[in-house]
């Protein structure tokens, strides 16, 4: 429905994920028959969850470990991987710093070049530990490096931005997103876009998956200092739309991945109702033990010489790798054992596959997490943390 907020601005209602519900139907089943495998490009996992590309999130470990629990990790092609022979002594530096002086010291360690040939041994790295190795690489550069991970052995590429468009003006000379799909080796992931019509103008440029969000990342305040963006439901639904009237069109299925400010298992369980089909978290995943981040996350956008769109959080440290994607969860706060939320989910909806997942019936309830809720928020317990 349409409102209008002026005489001169007519607007559209737009659904965040804790504004919905999901709503049981008349069958259940056990949860171990829920089948979550998922495939995108050429790989087939059984978790349809990916680590975000962010230097606190994934590096050349956790990569091998998330491939070896079922999930995928994507390593960044402009972080500190690639600009430094040893990163770990620069990610402490980050996680050492005082509030005040973060952003000037992200400028510095982000001065650094990258060097093409890190870019192969992380690549080489990851393989060579029996893992899946994606990269990430913003438009400006994807051109460079895509080749260059293609040819070490990486297996998906993302290419990524706060936005992505095939109809983007510039003074200088673009990526054309076609060509570039056309000429990889590999299949090619591209994103964020947020609406119906810029999804399926990536899909048609070749896109192997398009990455949905902008904005909603627990590091990310690109909504704050641009005031774009559009809530994870709605933004998730209408690309999903374009993923079925382009596999209408041409019999090829595009998957869309939700990408940002999803937290717990029943965020990501609301976004595969919402028509997802995978999706991809940063800091859940900064909180394990075994992340690079030192129990800090921050976005991919962060070190912008001009323009910082995103802060340093701290996460602190609540588990391993497998608590958090397999269990048994150790906190009460949903943010353990995603995998199992997804299943017991899929179960209480009577959903036996992804596609029956993104079936269910959804409502709107803006007081889905807080009704009755009074003695866990007033004790800070479970859903009141």
């Amino acid at each position: 429905m349409d409102i209008q907020i002026g005489r001169s601005k007519t607007v559209r209602r737009a659904y965040g994920i804790d504004e919905i519900a999901l709503v049981p139907g008349r069958r259940t089943l056990d949860p171990d028959l829920a089948d979550t495998r998922w495939t995108v490009g050429n790989v087939t996992r059984e978790i349809p969850i990916i680590a975000s590309a962010m230097d606190g999130v994934v590096d050349v470990k956790m990569a091998v470990e998330l491939s070896r629990l079922g999930a995928l990790g994507v390593i960044n092609l402009q972080g500190v991987q690639t600009r430094y022979e040893n990163p770990t002594e620069v990610l402490a530096r980050i996680a050492s710093v005082g509030k005040e002086a973060f952003v000037g010291l992200m400028q510095e360690l982000y001065a650094e070049p990258v060097k093409p040939e890190l870019i192969r041994r992380r690549i080489e790295e990851i393989k060579a530990q029996g893992g899946i190795a994606c990269a990430s690489a913003t438009p400006q550069v994807a051109g460079q490096y895509g080749p260059i991970a293609a040819e070490a052995g990486c297996e998906l590429f993302f290419v990524q931005a706060t936005v992505v468009s095939t109809a983007h003006l510039s003074s200088y000379e673009t990526l054309d997103l076609a060509e570039f799909c056309a000429a990889m080796p590999i299949p090619v992931v591209l994103g964020n876009v947020v609406t119906y019509e810029v999804a399926l103008d990536l899909m048609q440029a070749g896109a192997a998956a398009v990455l949905v969000g902008i904005g909603p990342g627990a590091a990310c305040t690109s909504r704050g200092v641009l005031g774009v963006g559009i809530p994870q439901a709605t933004a998730v639904s209408d690309c999903a739309a374009a993923r079925d009237d382009y596999f209408a069109q041409t019999g090829r299925y595009v998957p869309v991945i939700a990408d940002g400010g999803l937290v717990t298992g029943g965020d990501i369980c609301k976004c595969v109702a919402c028509g997802a089909d995978g999706v991809m978290i940063g800091s859940p995943f900064a909180r394990a033990a075994e992340a690079p981040g030192n129990g800090f996350h921050w976005g991919m956008a962060t070190p912008s010489p001009v323009l910082p769109r995103g802060t340093r959080i701290k996460v602190g440290t609540t588990g391993t790798l497998a608590e958090i994607l397999r269990g048994p969860a150790r906190l009460d706060d949903g943010t353990h054992n995603l995998l199992g939320a997804l299943k017991t989910a899929m179960g209480t909806l009577g959903a036996k596959d992804l596609k029956e997942m993104q079936q269910v019936e959804v409502v709107v309830a803006p007081s889905l997490l807080t009704e009755g809720k009074v003695y866990q928020k007033a004790q800070q317990l479970g859903m009141g943390k």
